[in-house]
């Protein structure tokens, strides 16, 4: 699975774990009389539009990352299209709102509540009377209770990936009548909300063959606005058509067809015709939003303002270079070509005739782009620093809480966000976003950033600068998880003199500790390198003759930034410049050096450039990095899932039921029957007791106002730990048709799939809002 998402599940190596129960937590948030969940950073972006101005008919191609190999969505290889299907096709009992909340869904529901907590908690759900399968059945008690017996883990025959909730039910029958169901809890149940979405059939979940086996190519009985007309894997395409017993508001569209595009093609599609609706990347983003910017009407460029900047309201982005630039370079052509030189206007006129075909190409390209929008939002999704405390240096706490320490968290999320207009404001909790119930920022048990903290953190735990480094024998290398062959080679810190430092490239941040403000380390601000405003080199350039505000050394060894002269030494104690690199730190002869696994894909630059900002930022506090890239099909399973790797980045998606869903990812890892550690869905391998009782006791308890205090205490200590670091949550660029009505960028809120559909001749949608949602 990508690492953009939840990865597999595997039996990890034995690995060893210190815990944070001895760390200061402060007071949480929720104490105070500020509701500190905040409001979400962005709305949804789906060009919503009322029914009546939509048309009936037609369908929509929407491109999937991939045709999944199953439709159970409760099987350990269903995917991101899995859910979608399931969505489209299946009852949700609840669906999440704009901000990532559990909302009923009147379509199967009139009403579900819990109607006693003593002794045993029961919950009673009345369905809609209208609500029935595909086959005519009504929907029922029946299939409540097969979906509970599959799913409760007491029958191994059934292959599921998850029983969390459905192994605390007692029993289900019917209620008063047979839109009636009576669950009976055998242990409070604070998630019961997160139960029977999506519903199957009992002919899915009665038996374990067909559990296993009969909905991985196609479910023959559904209960959504859609239903699976076919899963054609020669085509990689999954085809919904509507569901003619659907009892809801009839879906617009006549068909859904999700067709299985690489993200580095989805432009070509676009360009092509064969896509109306597609999650893009922010270089394919930049190429819609040109072609759709105004144009002048006598050249056909886009309307640019002062200095290359897109016209207001154009949604373009800069274009290089100086205004005036097309027009010197036509006339020059001009002069070549009509010259008396006859050998080289020859060359002039075919190089002419050369750019003019691609010019035409450019155009055709551009008018086929014209027809698309971009919608913008941010993903229920959050992108982490993961560190492997495992073994190594990063098994001492003191040496995660450094690392996460020097991070400047809004640089980084600025980095990744801010270029595309969004909101760039940093993550954080581990356990829910901004607007969700459990929210509050839990960073304070942490700390803020402060380099001189995280210096005196690593001379706490031994790692001193200026130490001696014993040079390393073939195969030995520094601290930190070692490397398998087949990796990839990538950028490795330099070691430093003892006692000495060169002028401008080792030395400490500042007096306080902290990163320098504008011009103290090259960079603006914004994090962005002052002389090209992109921050970063591009991917195996040369970096002879660095930049001359950056403080990195030329390729010669000399350095010339900051004004030092080349090769100039000072003497030991003496300051370095602001913002400079630390002299590296070392213990037992060797240098703090760790590896930072990142994926090699086309889709990954985004992290890349995360990565490289965050070495810049560890190697001011005198850690050095060594970053290898690896196939995208490996990153996960092999290096992350399997704990091959020091430092990771990574996504985990939000859930409105974190009690439930994150205590795997943050559990204390337990020894297995034979002899490895189990570590579930925890990467980082660090996790404590008090951090497992805490969502113990928030899974359990049904006031829901104690259950969020509860979330927000071990919030607290898994920033203490400092096994991971929320980053920012992440871009949803999606092109859509301009016509194309309720789809695109959804941000928390489920997908409304009967709504979706294209505007009619003339008809507008209601504009989307571009301030958060309230």
């Amino acid at each position: 699975m990508s690492h953009v998402g939840v990865g597999p599940r595997a039996v990890m190596r034995s690995v060893a774990f210190l815990t944070a129960g001895v760390l200061a937590v402060p007071a949480l948030a929720g104490c105070s009389s500020e509701d500190p969940s905040g409001k979400p950073l962005a709305a949804q972006d789906v060009a919503a539009a009322a029914r009546a101005r939509v048309a009936d008919g037609g369908t929509l191609r929407w491109a999937v990352d991939s045709v999944p190999d199953t439709l159970n969505a409760f099987q350990s290889d269903a995917d991101a299209t899995t859910a979608r299907v399931a969505q489209a096709v299946l009852p949700s009992l609840y669906r999440m709102d704009e901000r990532g909340r559990p909302v009923r869904n009147p379509d199967y529901l009139e009403s579900a509540k819990v109607v006693e907590t003593e002794p045993k908690q029961v919950v009673v759900y009345k369905l809609n009377q209208q609500a029935v399968w595909s086959d005519g059945r009504e929907i029922g008690a029946a299939d409540f209770a097969a979906q509970w017996r599959a799913l409760s883990g007491k029958d191994t025959a059934y292959w599921t990936a998850r029983n969390a909730g459905y192994d605390r039910i007692e029993k289900i029958e019917r209620g008063a009548n047979d839109l009636e169901v009576k669950v009976t809890f055998d242990r409070p149940y604070a998630d019961w909300k997160s139960l029977f979405t999506p519903l199957y059939p009992k002919e899915v979940t009665g038996t374990p063959d067909a559990f296993n086996d009969g909905a991985r190519r196609g479910i023959e009985v559904t209960a959504g606005p859609f239903t699976v007309k076919k899963v054609d894997t020669k085509a990689d395409e999954v085809v919904l058509t509507g569901n003619p017993r659907w009892w809801g508001e009839p879906a617009k569209l006549d068909k859904i067809v999700l067709r299985a595009v690489p993200r580095d093609e989805r432009v070509s599609e676009l360009v092509a015709g064969e896509l109306d609706l597609a999650e893009i990347d922010p270089d394919t983003a930049e190429q819609v939003a040109r072609a759709a910017a105004p144009r002048d009407a006598g050249t056909g460029t886009p309307l640019m303002g002062p200095d290359g900047t897109p016209a207001p309201g154009s949604g373009a982005s800069a274009l290089p270079g100086p205004q005036g630039g097309s027009a010197a370079r036509a006339l020059r052509s001009w002069a070549i070509a009509n010259g008396s030189d006859e050998e080289a206007a020859e060359e002039e006129i075919l190089a002419r005739e050369k750019r003019r075909k691609a010019e035409a190409k450019a155009e055709r390209r551009r008018k086929a782009l014209s027809g698309f929008e971009v919608r913008k939002s941010l993903e229920p999704a959050y992108t982490q620093l993961a560190l492997n405390g495992a073994e190594g240096p990063l098994a001492d706490e003191r040496v995660r809480r450094a690392v996460a320490r020097a991070l400047d968290r809004e640089k980084l999320a600025e980095a990744v966000l801010k270029p595309l207009g969004l909101p760039a404001e940093p993550v954080g909790s581990h356990l829910a976003l901004s607007g969700q119930p459990a929210y509050a920022d839990g960073s304070g048990a942490l700390g803020e950033q402060d380099a001189k903290e995280a210096r005196a953190l690593l001379a706490d735990a031994g790692w001193v600068p200026g130490g001696p480094v014993k040079k390393s024998e073939d195969g030995e290398k520094a601290a930190g998880a070692e490397k398998s062959e087949d990796d990839e080679d990538g950028k490795k810190s330099d070691g430093g003199d003892e006692g000495t430092y060169i002028v401008g490239e080792e030395g400490k941040s500042g007096e306080d500790g902290k990163d320098g403000e504008d011009g103290e380390d090259g960079r603006d601000t914004d994090g962005k390198n002052k002389d090209d405003g992109e921050g970063g080199r591009e991917e195996g350039e040369d970096t002879g003759g660095t930049d001359q505000e950056s403080g990195e050394k030329h390729s010669s060894g000399k350095n010339t930034a900051q004004g030092g002269v080349p090769g100039a030494y000072a003497p030991k104690g003496t300051a370095a410049p602001a913002g400079a690199a630390a002299a590296p730190v070392a213990k037992d002869g060797k240098a703090l050096t760790l590896r930072f696994v990142l994926p090699s894909g086309p889709g990954s630059q985004a992290l890349r450039t995360v990565a490289d900002r965050i070495s810049d930022m560890l190697e001011k506090i005198g850690i050095g990095t060594e970053i290898t890239k690896v196939p995208d099909e490996s990153y996960f399973k092999d290096h992350v899932a399997s704990g091959e790797y020091d430092l990771a980045l990574y996504s985990w998606p939000a859930s409105a039921f974190p009690a439930t869903d994150a205590r795997p990812i943050y559990a204390k890892p337990v020894p297995a029957a034979d002899g490895s550690l189990n570590v579930a869905q925890n990467y980082t391998r660090v996790g404590t007791d008090q951090v497992d009782q805490l969502f113990d006791q928030a899974m359990g308890t049904l006031d829901e106002g104690k259950a969020r205090d509860l979330l927000r205490k071990a919030d607290s200590r898994i920033w203490a730990a400092a096994g991971s670091v929320p980053l920012y949550q992440r871009p949803q660029l999606v092109a859509a048709r301009e016509n194309l009505a309720n789809a695109g960028a959804f941000g928390f809120e489920t997908p409304v799939y009967e709504d979706m559909g294209f505007l009619k001749k003339g008809a507008r949608g209601a504009e989307a809002s571009a301030s958060p949602a309230r």
